[in-house]
């Protein structure tokens, strides 16, 4: 036998959809809100019926009782059916609508009554107050059934009080003037509640399309799952508003902007400052994967508008592969300079092989002199105006690149740097990034050239690179700076244009500056200015200037 599939359990409770929750909350709001004002007016009209019935009662009564003829008639006939009283009683109760009119003496006897045989009774209820000159509103309960009375004194000629005025209005009218109010009342509420059905169900329909008709246990966990994700990714995402602040930073924006919570509300000009990297989050830079540096930091930036009219940003740290990719570039120059070492040197050895086996020994040994010489007077130049080992090897090693690619790289004879360097590093990226540059201007030139010159002033180092090229248009000298910018082709491992911005970055951050105009004899000049990049000298500067530097001069005069 086949098992017997389960019974589905109803489920009583809330739906779960937010549309649906939404509605059902705002119907049972709006019926409780028409109930509640339902009552709230229901209660005070009741009341203000019965004084209204009271006022009508004690007016008929305050006119009665101005009567002449009553007063008269109370005084001089006794009080039968048929006398001047109740016919002047009865005539006011029929035009006033009112219940009754009863006039009576000081006695509490009866002179009017609509029932006739109760004429010259005493009145079911104490008319004491009236008597006593007072006028009074009640609701009460006499021998006709429940009724709005007024009562007022009786005064004669002489203003001396003889009787009271007793006016009833039956209850039951008032009762009925309320409930005939009801429906109406109802009407309206009834109204009022279809509006904001209506109305509950338009907002209902609204939060449904911007929840994509999810339950409130989906939303909780997409945010759940938001806050993971964000903060778990090794990507920065800066979310922004439709006024353009920043409503959102996750773990690694923070890290690659160098900010906090303090900037969540800002926007990113208050937040980051001016710059590259604001203009690419507030949008003003189109494009996608926009090269910007933050700090030390190559980042690729993407932005993309949200439909609520805000944007989210998202920050990739590109710092590491755009160093391999630099690295990857010296490389390839590298060995390009090798291999053509390698056949340049294989043409020495065929020139060396053959002058020995011509035994012209003399010959030979002259020549392997002249060609180790050259790489020896080359390298003990670079090393002897610069004593830091990376800016050494790193110059030596453009030499021999540039030799390559015909293009003559020269050390200013002007040239001095001391091993005092605080940051080689950061300077070893400067001269290598605008060797680079000027190395690829003047390829494929007449007599291409490039001359570097280092030396310092102080603990200011001045770096100057100077290039026999076709030089920088002044309307772009600004330009060439900014990030993502260049005239070349882009190489394989990603995008140009950060050399120049790095090398302005890195001048910057130690309070110096970067700049280019014109050589001359044309081409471009770079000046970057690094203050406060050498450490105090061990010796005084005067000693140094006195001895250091002429005797290299010398030295140099001499060769």
């Amino acid at each position: 036998m086949s098992p017997t599939a389960p019974a589905r359990r109803l489920r009583l409770g809330l739906p779960r959809r937010v549309f649906s929750q939404v509605l059902l909350m705002q119907v049972a709001i709006a019926a409780g809100v028409a109930v509640l004002a339902t009552g709230l007016f229901l209660a005070p009209l009741s009341k203000q019926l019965d004084q209204e019935a009271e006022r009508r009662a004690l007016s008929i009564a305050q006119t009665t009782a101005q009567d002449p003829q009553i007063a008269e008639g109370v005084l001089t006939t006794p009080p039968t059916a048929d006398g001047p009283v109740q016919r002047e009683a009865e005539r006011i109760r029929r035009a006033t609508h009112a219940e009754y009119i009863v006039v009576l003496d000081r006695h509490w006897l009866r002179w009017s009554h609509p029932v006739t045989s109760q004429i010259g009774d005493q009145v079911s209820t104490s008319p004491e107050d009236a008597l006593q000159g007072k006028e009074v509103m009640e609701i009460d309960q006499g021998t006709l059934g429940r009724s709005a009375r007024g009562k007022v004194p009786l005064y004669d000629a002489r203003h001396r009080i003889i009787g009271a005025v007793s006016v009833g209005i039956a209850y039951d009218s008032v009762r009925a003037r309320l409930i005939s109010a009801i429906p109406g009342l109802f009407a309206y509420a009834g109204g009022a509640l279809a509006v904001g059905a209506l109305a509950a169900w338009l907002i209902s329909r609204r939060v449904q399309r911007q929840t994509r008709d999810l339950a409130f246990s989906d939303i909780s966990a997409l945010l759940a799952e938001r806050e993971a994700m964000l903060h778990g990714i090794r990507e920065g995402v800066v979310a922004l508003d439709r006024g353009g602040r920043v409503r959102l930073l996750n773990d690694e924006a923070r890290r690659l902007l160098g900010i906090g919570d303090e900037a969540v509300g800002q926007t990113p000009d208050e937040a980051l400052g001016a710059g590259r990297t604001t203009d690419v989050l507030a949008g003003r830079v189109p494009g996608t994967d926009l090269l910007t540096v933050r700090g030390q930091r190559v980042l690729v930036a993407n932005r993309m508008p949200t439909d609520d009219g805000g944007a989210v940003a998202t920050l990739r740290d590109r710092t590491e592969l755009e160093q391999l990719g630099r690295e990857l570039d010296s490389t390839r120059g590298l060995i390009d300079a090798l291999r053509a070492q390698d056949h340049e040197h294989a043409n020495r050895m065929h020139t060396l092989l053959g002058l020995l086996e011509l035994e012209m020994y003399d010959d030979a040994v002259e020549f392997v002199g002249e060609v180790v010489g050259d790489h020896r007077v080359t390298a003990e130049q670079v090393t002897e105006k610069i004593q830091d080992p990376l800016l050494a090897a790193l110059l030596v090693g453009k030499a021999t690149v540039a030799a390559e690619r015909g293009v003559a790289l020269w050390v200013s004879e002007r040239t001095r740097l001391p091993d005092r360097l605080i940051d080689p590093r950061g300077l070893v990226t400067v001269v290598g990034n605008l060797v680079d540059n000027a190395l690829d201007a003047v390829a494929g030139t007449l007599h291409a050239r490039v001359e570097v010159e280092l030396r310092t002033e102080g603990r200011t180092v001045v770096l100057k690179v100077c290039d026999t090229g076709p030089g920088i248009p002044a309307d772009q000298r600004e330009l060439i700076f900014t990030e993502g910018w260049s005239t070349k082709k882009p190489p394989a491992h990603g995008k140009r244009g950060l050399g120049l911005s790095l090398v302005r970055r890195l001048a910057e951050r130690q309070g110096g500056s970067a700049t280019v105009g014109e050589a001359d004899g044309g081409g471009a000049e770079f000046t970057v200015v690094l203050p406060e990049a050498l450490t105090e000298p061990e010796l005084e500067p005067a000693a140094l200037g006195e001895s250091s530097e002429p005797a290299a001069v010398a030295e140099e005069e001499t060769r």
